[in-house]
């Protein structure tokens, strides 16, 4: 596959622009070192292999290099809702590391129980069977097995470039080709179909979308479960609550489970606990991930129906580090940090002005096409406004002056720069952020 298309998913490390951009701003000798011997050791991939720089300390809203040139990080992997180091989980887990570090295999424990108690009563009543695993990829392994068990079809359905992990099984469910290409034969059964898309999309109605998926249900047959990003991280295309309610009617209608994958946008992300509730409607299964370790330790939960327990005799994720205590009381702080300090109400109070900031950023500047955004998650399309085509080259400038000016972003498909900072960014930094973007775009 050519770089051309491999620049449709993400960031491209091997472009002209990020070699200068590594000429002009990557100076010093330890860092250069670093990134050498990191190139020497590990193993290359798209989007990891070069690094861009070398980090010292991670803080709240941002991260710091050697020499101690600080970005506001509106990335972070999405692992950051409460912000990096957050001292109430790092204290958590330290009390937790000196009670029970382990739980082995056969054996439960306090920390566990208690938590799992406590996310589900965050949900809706009947969501109420969890597994947790060390890592996002393989709760949706486990979603993708419960599916088979539950229906007794294996066929699952998925939008083209959505993204569920990186093991073969989650690759094969995810439309992404930058982690498909060169591995042969795929999981079988996976049907893809368009996404609803605001702009740019394959259909002109995001309801052709929801019947084209029933469309696919009754043509196909023996479809299991339909697995979808309840809104689409990467380039942050939300549809609308009539679409999200169809796609639930369909689903319950053909008794397909619907597994809804918000491993990078729960957690307040969007102003909600949940991202579903912004749609009214509720998952058959549900992924978290990421965010939900608090940025510290890896740890992921799938969420099922009391009537989807029926695996007794299947290891759906005999996962090592199942029942973690250690990943449980770090996700626990997490919750209990987002309560108490009433971070929803202040990321929905921050959409407000991000709405309008980003919006009057929109205006000055014509290469922005469209604005659109939940809570503290954001996407600004770039497009030329004579040809209506993606602006590539410019959305990969842009990203190259602000890591100049100390803001750090993810640009999706090529076009689209993703904005996701901490939720407890503070305006001034909101606003220093605004203004860079500005500045970016003032240069091209």
């Amino acid at each position: 596959m050519n770089k051309e298309v491999l620049k449709t998913e993400g960031d491209v490390n091997l472009s002209k622009e990020r070699e200068q951009w590594h000429q002009e701003n990557i100076l010093d000798v330890e860092t250069l070192q670093v990134l050498k011997d990191d190139e020497r050791l590990f193993v290359h991939q798209a989007m990891s292999t070069p690094c861009l720089d070398v980090l010292s300390s991670c803080s709240d809203v941002s991260i710091k290099n050697l020499q101690g040139k600080e970005y506001l990080d509106f990335h972070g992997n999405n692992v950051h809702q409460i912000g990096f180091s957050n001292t109430f989980v790092i204290n958590q887990v330290k009390k937790q590391l000196d009670e029970l570090s382990f739980s082995t295999r056969r054996y439960t424990n306090k920390t566990a129980v208690n938590f799992a108690a406590n996310l589900t009563a965050l949900l809706p009543k009947g969501l109420d069977r969890v597994l947790f695993a060390p890592g996002g990829t393989s709760v949706v392994s486990m979603a993708l097995k419960l599916a088979r068990v539950v229906t007794g079809r294996h066929k699952v359905v998925s939008y083209w470039d959505s993204f569920h992990g990186a093991s073969l099984d989650a690759i094969s469910a995810g439309g992404e080709a930058v982690f498909r290409q060169h591995m042969g034969p795929m999981m079988p059964g996976v049907i893809r179909i368009p996404p609803p898309m605001s702009s740019g999309g394959f259909f002109e109605d995001e309801m052709k979308s929801a019947d084209y998926l029933e469309y696919v249900i009754e043509k196909e047959g023996e479809i299991g479960a339909f697995i979808a990003e309840t809104v689409r991280n990467t380039d942050v295309q939300i549809p609308s609550k009539q679409y999200w309610r169809r796609i639930r009617e369909i689903c319950t209608k053909h008794d397909v489970l619907l597994i809804l994958d918000e491993i990078p946008i729960a957690l307040g992300r969007t102003g909600k606990m949940f991202a579903f509730e912004n749609f009214d409607i509720e998952p058959d299964i549900l992924c978290l991930g990421k965010g939900l370790g608090g940025g510290v330790i890896p740890f992921a939960a799938m969420v099922c129906r009391e009537e989807h327990n029926i695996a007794q005799d299947i290891s759906l994720g005999h996962f090592t580090h199942e029942k973690s205590p250690v990943g449980c009381a770090a996700a626990q702080a997490v919750i209990d940090y987002i309560d108490s300090n009433n971070l929803l109400q202040k990321v929905n109070d921050d959409a407000v002005f991000m709405t309008t900031a980003l919006e009057a950023l929109k205006r000055k500047h014509p290469l922005i096409s469209e604005v659109r955004g939940l809570g503290l998650l954001w996407g600004l399309e770039l497009r030329y406004p004579e040809t209506n085509k993606a602006a590539y080259t410019e959305a990969e400038k842009i990203m190259y002056s602000c890591l100049s000016q100390g803001l750090s972003f993810k640009v999706s498909q090529g076009h689209v720069l993703q904005l996701s900072p901490a939720l407890t960014i503070q305006r001034n930094d909101l606003q220093k952020a605004i203004h860079i973007l500005d500045k970016a775009f003032g240069t091209i």
